[in-house]
């Protein structure tokens, strides 16, 4: 029954999320007040602007429609998205909140920028063929009045996955349902590989799928930065600080069969600045959590699994910080200019960087060999050990490559079934989701982003159904296993 009732809730008690839900008033109240304070004053001291008693520009506002934690891809995207489906230009006032300004750990920019169809899931195959759209016309979305355009240096070489004997049979459910889809995707012998691409040793290969069309790799920090040019032009707000704190009211339910539940919504936001013990709250209607590796503690904030184990009100949020290493090689007589990203059945990965010779690869490391995720420093005997020799087993000119550098960045790593959590929390009721997509959120931020604002504005996805990826599958044990993670 709580099933039953929960799902309930996500239609008509939508309406209860809604955006004007501040205490003490609305925006426009509130800005209305403080036009005829600033007016006052002015008629005080006549000929003199009105201008603050100490400098606040470094405070976010004191409040907002929505705050979002996190200003990644994924938290921009959202942002971007709710500001062109507002009804009415100005009528959602967005705050941002990403507490490393420079985004030098951040996922977005420290990734391979690979998009792909080529998924076992077909929600995460219309995702990344939206997105895929979405910056084939970038321009179209993120067009500045006066502003240069963006140039994404989006490269067309596909995708390139290749199966054992064992996975043959699953990769070819998988293309099958892709161009079920609508995405480009054809399978290839080891005949066929061989001669497409010579320079693959095909031992152990029984089949491949190549991305023929919207498939490949761009630059992720070009992205981030279009996306945060478009947003300023909007009016959205942006607060480099943490989020240490959320201020909520409960009020309970009781089901159809007898359970209680408590029902939450958070009032107010405290935002810690960087390099500082102040704070400052936010009064806010909305909370989207796209805090990436972090979103798990985010979530805590907020009470999300401070309950009974097994309850709905103890799921936690399976989101943790997974650490992976990308190296840079270079090797002369490497694949050449049409050589697509490769995933090999070991976990390995490469593709071409630039047109120097120059390579981009690694591995995700197993279950037991995780590295610590607390810090970012780079473990080069990994790449000996364990991707090297399976880099070199597949491409026989990489025995002679020589690594020139290497960094490290974080997965949003969902426990649960390596997929992302979109949507409301069924209990905390003004929390959406937006992360948890296991390596596979930049490429897909623009149509996720899209899906959260749609449910926030309209109570329910209308362009992509992403029920499967909503959080109440935790507690009834519904996973939405993505098999191709890389």
């Amino acid at each position: 029954m709580l099933r039953r009732a929960l799902r309930l809730r996500l239609g008509p008690c939508l309406s209860g999320r809604g955006l004007g839900t501040y205490r003490g008033g609305s925006t426009l109240d509130w800005n209305g007040k403080v036009s005829e304070i600033k007016k006052k004053i002015q008629s005080i001291f006549p000929g003199g602007a009105w201008s603050p008693l100490y400098d606040t520009s470094h405070l976010p506002p004191e409040r907002s429609d929505v705050v979002i934690v996190g200003g990644g891809v994924l938290g921009l995207s959202v942002a971007y998205w709710l500001k062109r489906l507002e009804k009415q230009r100005g009528a959602i006032r967005v705050l941002v909140v990403e507490r490393d300004h420079t985004y030098s750990r951040a996922s977005t920019v420290l990734s391979v920028g690979g998009i792909r169809q080529q998924f076992s899931l077909p929600e995460n195959v219309q995702l990344s063929l939206f997105s895929a759209e979405f910056l084939r016309n970038i321009n179209e979305y993120l067009a500045v009045v006066d502003d240069p355009p963006l140039d994404l240096q989006f490269n067309p070489s596909g995708y390139l996955l290749l199966a054992s004997e064992e996975g043959a049979a699953i990769m070819e459910r998988n293309v099958k349902m892709q161009r079920q889809e609508g995405a480009k995707v054809c399978l290839m012998s080891p005949e066929q590989l061989q001669k497409k691409f010579p320079w693959i040793n095909t031992e152990g290969v029984a089949l491949a799928s190549y991305g023929l069309e919207n498939e490949g790799w761009f630059d992720p920090w070009c992205l981030l930065q279009g996306l945060r040019r478009k947003l300023q032009s909007t009016g959205v707000l942006f607060c480099q600080g943490e989020v240490t704190r959320f201020i909520s009211s409960s009020s309970h339910m009781e089901t159809a069969s007898g359970e209680q539940v408590t029902l939450k919504r958070i009032h107010e936001v405290h935002v810690k600045m960087d390099h500082s013990q102040e704070f400052q709250p936010v009064e806010c209607a909305i909370v989207v959590n796209a805090a990436g590796a972090w979103s798990g503690q985010i979530a805590e904030l907020a009470g999300v699994g401070n309950g009974l184990p097994g309850t709905m009100q103890g799921t936690k949020l399976p989101v943790e910080p997974r650490k992976r290493y990308v190296y840079l090689w270079h090797c002369p007589k490497g694949p050449g200019l049409e050589a697509p990203l490769v995933a090999d059945p070991s976990g390995a990965y490469f593709r071409r960087e630039g047109l120097g010779n120059n390579y981009l690869g690694g591995c995700s490391p197993a279950e037991e060999e995780e590295p610590d995720p607390g810090n970012l420093e780079v473990d080069y005997d990994f790449f000996q050990e364990k991707v090297w020799p399976r880099l070199a087993q597949r491409v026989p000119a990489f025995e002679t490559l020589k690594v020139r550098s290497a960094w490290a960045g974080y997965y949003d790593y969902n426990t649960f079934d390596q997929n992302g959590v979109v949507g409301p929390h069924p209990l905390v009721v003004n929390m959406y989701f937006a992360t948890g997509f296991s390596g596979h959120g930049l490429q897909q931020a623009p149509a996720v982003g899209r899906a959260v604002a749609e449910m926030v504005l309209e109570g329910h996805f209308q362009t992509i159904n992403l029920s499967p990826f909503l959080f109440s599958r935790f507690y009834f044990g519904e996973k939405a296993q993505e098999h191709c993670i890389l």
